[in-house]
């Protein structure tokens, strides 16, 4: 619980990519085939923070700016953003990985609300999507909170069947793109305790099709329990494969706080796992940073909006990951 709107943008590409000469500093493709945008937010700051000759801070950013971290893709300009993105990913010969997050009705209303105005202007907006991946390499996690947001009745029940049906031709209009790979979320163990219950709505957004399902998304539940979880929820749907963001789960979730929002810009937070394609677990594709650290939950414990860059979280997030 707890995604964003990402509010940053996105630009050219890096030429060092291939794994005989990875860039300085960024892991070969065979290990992390993911794109790094050289021109993010993380990135810029660390060039400024080294004009301001704050080195020390300017090499904490650099834990983030190095790494691969999701590109989410709002309601602005999803042809142009998607292409942009893909075209830099392609030439730097890595994969672009996107979340999609326009759902109607999005976060019920919450730090990230908004989304697409109706189902109509849902699939105009895929239209653009669909266009902007083309047959270019990419790995999509499709709209984050949507399936749990169903299931702990913060949708309201009358927008359950178009939700649905919604997921699902996403899926299907994804998947027959010729490289892109998709995963649908499908929460956290702490949100949905028990697997059995994401089974029937997976299916109804077409996890048949789909490549898997994401847990975790913009959360801090650990790795080891949400690797249990997803072991436990992909023998219940074909056995398929899962994706962990680790972007923020290094020290776990906040335990014991009487906090309807505990899951928002908790203090005292890690990053977790770099992201990384060789996992250890059969079941488990890839640990990625699909939340983009730095960048707040919403306007709670004295962060901004959603999505904004908070310099003060992410040194505390590397710092307490002992980088």
């Amino acid at each position: 619980m707890g995604a964003l709107l990402l509010l940053t943008g996105c630009s050219g590409a890096s030429d060092a990519s291939s794994d005989d000469a990875p860039e300085p500093g960024r892991q070969p493709a065979s290990q992390v085939p993911y794109w790094v945008d050289p021109d993010g937010t993380a990135a810029i700051r660390v060039s400024e923070l080294r004009e301001e000759g704050r080195t020390e801070e300017a090499e904490l950013i650099e834990e983030i700016a190095r790494r691969p971290v999701a590109e989410w893709i709002g309601p602005d300009d999803p042809e142009g953003r998607t292409r942009r993105i893909t075209e830099a990913a392609e030439k730097a010969d890595r994969v672009a990985l996107l979340v999609l997050y326009n759902i109607p009705h999005r976060d019920c209303g919450r730090y990230s609300k908004g989304g697409a105005a109706d189902g109509d202007a849902y699939r105009a907006w895929l239209d653009g999507v669909v266009e902007g991946i083309g047959d270019r390499p990419a790995t999509v996690i499709v709209e984050p909170d949507a399936l749990p947001h169903v299931m702990d009745g913060c949708t309201p029940p009358e927008f359950h069947e178009e939700r649905y049906a919604l997921l699902n031709e996403a899926v299907h209009r994804l998947k027959d793109l010729p490289e892109t790979t998709v995963y649908i979320d499908a929460g956290n163990p702490r949100w949905i305790k028990d697997p059995g219950g994401m089974v029937e709505p997976l299916r109804r957004a077409g996890i048949a099709r789909a490549d898997g399902f994401a847990l975790n998304v913009s959360n801090y539940q650990t790795t080891e329990e949400n690797i249990d979880y997803g072991k436990r929820l992909s023998s219940m749907v074909g056995g398929k494969h899962f994706v962990i963001d680790t972007s923020r789960n290094g020290n776990g979730p906040v335990d014991g706080e009487e906090d309807a929002e505990a899951w928002c810009n908790p203090p005292g937070r890690a990053l977790g796992e770099e992201p990384t394609t060789r996992t250890g677990e059969e079941l488990v594709d890839a640990y990625l940073w699909i939340k983009r650290p730095g960048e707040s939950d919403g306007a709670c414990k004295g962060g901004p909006q959603a999505g904004v860059w908070w310099e003060e979280y992410a040194l505390e997030l590397v710092r307490n990951a002992g980088k």
